[in-house]
């Protein structure tokens, strides 16, 4: 270590170590000077660093130190559980940067060029989404689960979407669970019982205020997204693509919440199974459920009803690595959800893990971004669009044979590719959430040219076909 990393480790810095809810409840404490170069996933901030001790909530300088202290305790967390070699995609560049105050908005993005973090005055309250620790970490998760499944970027499907919504408020979650004051707090809250709503399970508290006083079914009561929750899953491609927040919609924030409630169940129930019910286990439990999350979607493919997947192989994981040991809390989460139905989780036995396993490559980080999709192509003129359309659908093979439960019995037969693609179209459409430019437009052109609704889609020419193509420009 250096001389210059020594004094900095010394000094100490002013910051939330989470959310600071509205009106503002947490109270700053102090810690180290954040080290943005961690490895495997270095992050930098636009914004000039200010002097460590040079302000308090409020002031520029505190929502520096408070996003930087986010970004790296987030690195901290996600780096040892990756594959060796896992870094950003190539156009990220080597370092995450984050920009801080991009102008007015109550939203923050990953947009694959870095992060992007916004402010807007709601009832006489200043709310910077880079003041809160859990928006910073979440987007910091978007761009984790693209260095480490950049197909998902670009996949038409719902799933895709949601559980990227998902693994950023897991990555949250997973962060504060870093933080022995937070495992204490959490303890206390919830009297052991981590399934309750919590600390860390309420996501962006202060986000979730603000945006009520807009609109007030369209999000939590008390948060923005509470991963403590009993969201049962569906199909997306029969749900509805809006509706309050109360109500399950193919929505990805909305539908995220099934794959996320699951996951706060499936560390709830690894910490019940420690010798001791104490902070160390809550941490030891936390870091189970992270790693076999990891593993999973590392390995799972890229295909309809991809929840499932994900949990066959969280399951599979926890088989290779733990010997089955968190079977019974994984099993027991994913079916409380709908995310396996009762003969899909029984069906992933430590048999089946290896049938299944013997003669497939050992799955890897990154890869193209169209690796494991397969093209699909739409009329445009049903969406008001000149010309064909290409989409990318799900296409890898399904390693287990598991789907989510049907509420009348059995598992769900997943839908096609195709449907689940052009579903996933259909609703952005309705969403208002694609941009159509002038010349790819119609006499009957369904758009929405609302300034205020954000475009997370772009309808483009395509690279490798004559035709046009879908595209993403951000996760909001």
């Amino acid at each position: 270590m250096t001389v210059q990393q020594q004094h900095a480790m010394e000094q100490t810095v002013l910051v939330y170590e989470d959310d600071p809810g509205s009106p503002p409840g947490v109270v700053p404490v102090r810690h180290p000077v954040p080290q943005l170069e961690t490895q495997p996933f270095p992050t930098a901030i636009a914004e000039p660093a200010p002097q460590p001790d040079s302000a308090g909530p409020g002031t520029p300088a505190f929502r520096y130190w408070v996003a930087a202290d986010a970004l790296s305790s987030g690195s901290r967390m996600w780096g040892p559980l990756v594959p060796s070699g896992t870094q950003w995609v190539p156009s990220v560049g080597r370092v995450l940067t984050a920009h801080l105050d991009e102008g007015i908005d109550l939203n923050a993005f990953y947009t694959r060029r870095g992060l992007e973090f916004f402010h807007q005055t709601v009832a006489g309250v200043e709310v910077f989404s880079a003041q809160s620790p859990e928006i910073v970490r979440h987007e910091l998760g978007h761009a984790v689960l693209d260095a480490l499944r950049p197909q998902l970027f670009n996949a038409a499907m719902h799933e895709a979407d949601a559980l990227h919504e998902a693994f950023g408020d897991i990555s949250a979650l997973l962060t504060a669970l870093q933080m022995e004051s937070l495992r204490v707090t959490v303890l206390t809250e919830t009297q052991g019982n981590l399934e309750l709503s919590s600390r860390v399970s309420r996501m962006a508290e202060q986000m979730g205020w603000a945006i009520r006083q807009l609109n007030r079914d369209a999000v939590d009561p008390d948060c923005l997204r509470n991963m403590s929750n009993r969201f049962f899953y569906q199909d997306p491609v029969q749900l509805p693509p809006l509706g309050p927040a109360n109500m399950l919609t193919s929505g990805p924030h909305s539908f995220s919440r099934v794959f996320s409630g699951a996951f706060l169940r499936i560390v709830a129930g690894i910490f019940r199974q420690q010798p001791a019910q104490d902070q160390a286990a809550l941490a030891r439990a936390a870091e189970i459920a992270g790693q076999l999350l990891v593993d999973a979607v590392v390995a799972a493919p890229v295909v309809s009803a991809y929840y499932a997947q994900v949990a066959g192989h969280m399951i599979a994981a926890d088989q290779r690595r733990f010997g089955g040991a968190h079977g019974q809390s994984l099993r027991a989460a994913f079916i409380r959800h709908g995310i396996l139905s009762l003969d899909a989780a029984t069906s992933i036995t430590a048999a089946e893990v290896a049938r299944r396993s013997a003669g497939f490559t050992e799955a890897t980080p990154g890869g193209s971004d169209d690796e494991g999709l397969t093209t699909v192509t739409v009329q445009g003129m049903t969406y008001g669009i000149k010309g064909p359309l290409t989409l990318r659908a799900p296409g890898e093979v399904r390693r287990f044979g598991v789907a989510g439960a049907d509420p009348a019995g059995g598992s769900l037969r997943p839908a096609d590719p195709e449907q689940v693609a052009t579903s996933f179209l259909a609703d952005l459409m309705r969403r208002g959430r694609v941009d159509v430019p002038p010349e790819h437009r119609s006499d009957t052109a369904i758009v929405d040219d609302n300034p205020a609704r954000l475009k997370t889609h772009e309808i483009t020419r395509s690279e490798t076909t004559d035709g046009l193509t879908l595209v993403r420009r951000c996760f909001d």
